[in-house]
């Protein structure tokens, strides 16, 4: 008798392309506008393989919002300041960055959790799992840096970056920017207690 074979460790290309199809559609359209045909066709895959990788369309978009929190976990994992202080400023500065160009449609887990209302969906779930670790990041940084209240500051940080991610779709981003940045000097520098 044979040992089985082991599983290709390599994602399959087939299911990559599903995922980045649906990823540039579900970015541009909305999760709900874009149906399943059209991601099969798009990314010219037959409907046996989508449903081999993605037994369902909400499972297609929970590895959607996966893909994209592993992307900014990288991203954030990639920025490299003089202090944590400087490190939470460059990943704001990111954000306005990318706010602030012509491709930008919002963010994605908020513009998912908008088409998602149950808490407890598996999509939101997802989402939540991503702004925690978002928090975390926040807090882990200002401990690092010596904040005197690093856990209530970052739920603070948390609720500016989500006024920073609406704020670029609706306003002039040249104000939003310097609106942040005033921001996070503010919240980042401790009021002295008498």
């Amino acid at each position: 008798m044979s040992a089985p074979t082991p599983k290709d460790p390599r994602p399959s290309p087939a299911r990559a392309r599903v995922l980045e199809t649906a990823a540039r559609l579900f970015y541009a359209e909305g999760v709900h506008s874009v149906g399943i045909d059209r991601i099969i066709a798009e990314a010219g895959v037959a409907k046996a393989t989508f449903y081999h990788h993605f037994p369902s369309k909400d499972d297609l978009v929970r590895a959607y919002i996966t893909e994209q929190s592993a992307l900014q976990r990288t991203m954030a994992a990639t920025i490299r300041a003089a202090s944590p202080r400087e490190t939470l400023e460059a990943i704001f500065a990111f954000m306005c960055e990318f706010g602030s160009s012509a491709q930008y449609r919002g963010c994605p887990f908020v513009n998912t959790a908008a088409e998602y209302p149950d808490p407890a969906h598996p999509v939101r779930e997802a989402i939540a799992e991503h702004r925690r670790w978002n928090r975390d990041l926040y807090r882990d940084l200002l401990d690092a840096d010596g904040h005197p209240d690093a856990e209530r500051t970052a739920d603070i940080l948390l609720l500016i970056r989500d006024g920073l991610v609406v704020g670029f779709d609706l306003d002039d981003p040249t104000r939003v920017r310097a609106t942040v940045k005033e921001t996070l000097t503010r919240t980042l520098t401790p009021i002295p207690t008498p």
